[in-house]
């Protein structure tokens, strides 16, 4: 958590930021999952962001200079848009005498300040990363990801030929982002819940018939997740400050315990892969 749908949330909420001057860098903290680069602020004051995308669970920002910063939320992160009101930044004013109108929350740990607005990343566990980058083609992190879930590259031809001969379960194939990117916890579990296909279910045993519901399923969930800009369950907002309300309909994540909105069999709780999953287990075989 963040997943697929509540990152591509936050990509289409900060395009305001696009081709607007950086005039300030704060780093309160740089101790993220990798260091902050100390170098970051000479690299974005006076640059621009030109394009905004979203590559698996990351975001993409395109610098006029050619470099790329690459976002990740972590497990608690988020990125809001703070508009900077009445009280300006002036870019001759240090950092540390920064007149900021809006209250600096604890975890705040980096502010990429533009005239009007300020991009604001608040991570409480410090997963999260923000990294500057040459080449984003080659890069660690994204060299190994699969295809997007929502493009016709994931489809029932791929996802049987990548599952079939495997001893894993099926969820814990479709959270695999080398397989398709994204998939996370909870959309896996609601995915395969309208399948109809248990969590627990090895993956060599799934049949064509059934990876082709379940293809559907993914995109279908995926969809309506983004449409209601995520699930919000603990940390996560969206660039302005809403929550998601996806986490309103979901049928059986979280719900151990609770009866299915199906055939009011109790839903059931088992550990996969460090990942508590969630299913019906009269509605899912």
């Amino acid at each position: 958590m963040p997943e697929l749908p509540e990152v591509e949330t936050v990509t289409k909420g900060i395009q305001c930021l696009i081709d607007k001057p950086i005039i300030n860098v704060i780093i309160r903290q740089p101790r993220l999952r990798y260091p902050i680069d100390i170098n970051l602020p000479k690299h974005l004051i006076h640059n621009k962001i030109i394009r905004i995308t979203r590559r698996a669970k990351y975001i993409i920002m395109d610098l006029a200079s050619n470099k790329y910063l690459i976002w990740h939320l972590g497990m608690s992160g988020s990125l809001t848009t703070v508009p900077n009101g009445s009280s300006h930044y002036n870019q001759e004013q240090s950092s540390h005498n920064q007149n900021i109108l809006s209250t600096i929350k604890k975890h705040d740990h980096v502010d990429i300040i533009f005239a009007d607005i300020t991009l604001r990343y608040n991570d409480p566990r410090r997963f999260g990363c923000l990294i500057l980058t040459d080449n984003i083609v080659d890069h660690p992190l994204l060299i190994n990801c699969g295809p997007e879930p929502l493009t016709n590259n994931f489809n029932a031809i791929y996802l049987l030929e990548k599952i079939k001969d495997k001893k894993s379960s099926i969820k814990q194939l479709l959270m695999n982002n080398q397989i398709v990117v994204g998939v996370g916890n909870i959309y896996a579990c609601e995915a395969l819940f309208n399948a109809k296909i248990s969590p627990l279910r090895l993956s060599s045993t799934i049949t064509m018939d059934e990876v082709t519901r379940l293809i559907f399923c993914v995109k279908d969930i995926l969809k309506i997740a983004i449409q209601l800009g995520g699930s919000s369950l603990r940390d996560y907002k969206q660039a302005d400050g809403k929550l998601g309300y996806f986490q309103n309909i979901h049928n059986v994540y979280g719900k151990a315990g609770g009866k299915c909105n199906i055939c009011n069999n109790i839903i059931l709780e088992h550990r996969l892969g460090q990942r508590n999953s969630f299913y019906c287990p009269n509605c899912q075989k």
